[in-house]
């Protein structure tokens, strides 16, 4: 007998509610239907998007009824570089997949989605902590031989289903595995659940692989914005601009519109205007346009009650779940604001003592009202957009009037940098990294942004400090604070650098 060839091996990653045990499922129905010895295993993933589940699937490529007597050995898990195939529903489960040791350059093909779930290690940064997509899909073509990367996400919005079934199409079309795009179709039929929806975004994945449609680049994360109508007055004020600061502000100024109004919007350009007048540093302008918006537009219940009842909210949702037209959709929201969250709407007056008795008291973070609110029933909608509704009382509210004198301070410190150096001021706006969220980790990040300022910012931009250990400095404090939020590894900077200043 010929010598009997190896087993193809094949590794699934995906998150929950992405159907991947369903397409391992398609997978070895598929080929018990063509006649292959296949076995199949998986390991459940952790909860709170820190790891995917994976499944693995051996087949034996040769029909058992050409093997006679003889019965192929399957393993149960992948060994280091002998994976042929890696299927992942998320880049970054691409990535890890391939670096965990699985791929091979030389042997590997992998089919991917494109689109971002972020992890949670990437939430919790203090900062921006979200992978760059340009390093994901470098260590990708780093360990692997070939790859079919395009956005599957959007094309299974498109076709109404879950992204298991474009990842089937892409599978099907890659030519892979021995089986024939017919025997996948059948396995769809055969399960009879969302046949229709499941088959048309079946069909899309295999045109993607077999190159019908043009594949895409790595998905936008940007929210879509509001209407925009009255923001045009405010967009002639962002000629004086550099061409990149330019655009980054015109985004800025949608966003603001549709966060608060064009008066609001109007500020933000006036602001940039006052900082385009101490310097024309492009890269200085499009930092601070970018993080401006972002401070501008802070978190609070008014702004997360409007993100709740947007119509396309409910939308997203159904194309997710792949619901069919008319199916029935509950949408529950847990909802446990704080005092903090509570007072940040008051007028100042108000709040001031209410927070100033809790925070000496030690019961500011130990009062909350939890609530679970049907976001899409009659009640608990007209609830939240009565919250939607006080959007024209942000600006008499006490978190509103915090937040407006921590920007222009902010701002302060980054016009005063840039005067000596756009360097230097670059290093103080990505200060504003430091400053996000509220309740506790607002407070941490504000003082955290003010003993840098005092310690730190203040004497570099008096000129007190050459400038390359005044750059060092900002950007070692910056860092520290953000790897720590409680502050101890910020102490041990500041004191460091304070002793190589006094030296």
């Amino acid at each position: 007998m010929s010598r009997v060839q190896r087993p193809l091996c094949l590794v699934v990653a995906a998150m929950g509610g992405e159907g991947g045990g369903v397409l391992t499922d398609w997978i070895v129905e598929a080929a018990n239907a063509s006649g292959l010895a296949v076995q199949s295993t998986s390991v459940p993933g952790v909860a709170q998007r820190t790891g995917a589940t994976t499944y693995y699937v051996e087949i034996f490529p040769t029909p058992l009824a050409e093997l006679g007597d003889a019965e192929p050995i399957l393993a149960l898990s992948p060994s280091a570089g002998e994976v042929d195939l890696i299927v992942a529903t998320e880049l970054m489960e691409a990535a890890r997949s391939v670096t965990r040791g699985w791929s091979d350059p030389e042997r590997t093909h992998l089919i991917a989605s494109t689109h971002r779930v972020h992890a949670v290690a990437e939430k919790m940064e203090m900062g921006d902590g979200r992978y760059e997509s340009e390093q994901l899909l470098a260590a990708i073509a780093a360990g692997t031989s070939d790859r079919l990367l395009f956005d599957m996400e959007q094309a299974a919005r498109q076709a109404g289903c879950v992204i298991n079934a474009v990842l089937l199409g892409a599978v099907a079309g890659s030519g892979r595995l021995p089986i024939a795009p017919e025997t996948f179709e059948a396995q769809i039929v055969a399960s009879g659940k969302a046949v229709e929806s499941n088959l048309k975004g079946f069909r899309l994945g295999l045109a993607a692989a077999q190159g019908e449609v043009p594949a895409a680049a790595p998905a936008s994360h940007k929210r879509p914005h509001a209407d925009v109508a009255g923001a045009e007055a405010v967009f002639a004020r962002l000629d004086t601009l550099p061409p990149s600061a330019r655009a980054v502000a015109a985004e800025g100024v949608k966003r603001l519109v549709a966060y608060q109004d064009a008066r609001y919007a109007r500020l933000y350009a006036e602001r940039l205007e006052a900082l385009a007048a101490v310097t024309g540093d492009e890269a200085l302008l499009a930092r601070v346009a970018k993080y401006l918006a972002v401070r501008m537009s802070f978190e609070d219940v008014i702004h997360v009650a409007r993100l709740k009842t947007a119509p396309e909210r409910l939308e997203r949702i159904r194309a997710e779940i792949a619901a069919r037209p008319g199916q029935p959709v509950v949408v529950k929201d847990f909802l446990k604001p704080g005092l903090e969250e509570v007072c940040a709407l008051l007028p100042g007056f108000l709040a001031r003592p209410i927070l100033d008795a809790a925070h000496r008291g030690g019961w500011a973070d130990k009062v909350a009202w939890g609530r679970q609110v049907n976001a899409n029933g009659i009640l608990g909608y007209l609830s939240l957009r009565l919250l939607a509704g006080l959007k024209p009382w942000r600006r008499f509210s006490h978190r509103f009037a915090q937040e407006q004198a921590g920007i222009e301070d902010w701002l302060a410190a980054v016009s005063a940098a840039a005067r000596l150096s756009p360097a230097l001021g670059v290093e103080v706006a990505d200060c504003a990294r430091l400053i996000k969220g509220y309740g506790e980790t607002w407070r941490r990040g504000t003082a955290n942004f003010q003993r840098i300022r005092d310690s730190v910012i203040a004497p570099a931009a008096a000129g007190r400090w050459p400038l390359a250990f005044a750059l060092d400095a900002v950007a070692n404090a910056r860092a520290a604070a953000l790897a720590d939020p409680e502050g101890a590894r910020l102490d041990r900077t500041l004191a460091a650098i304070a002793e190589k200043a006094a030296a």
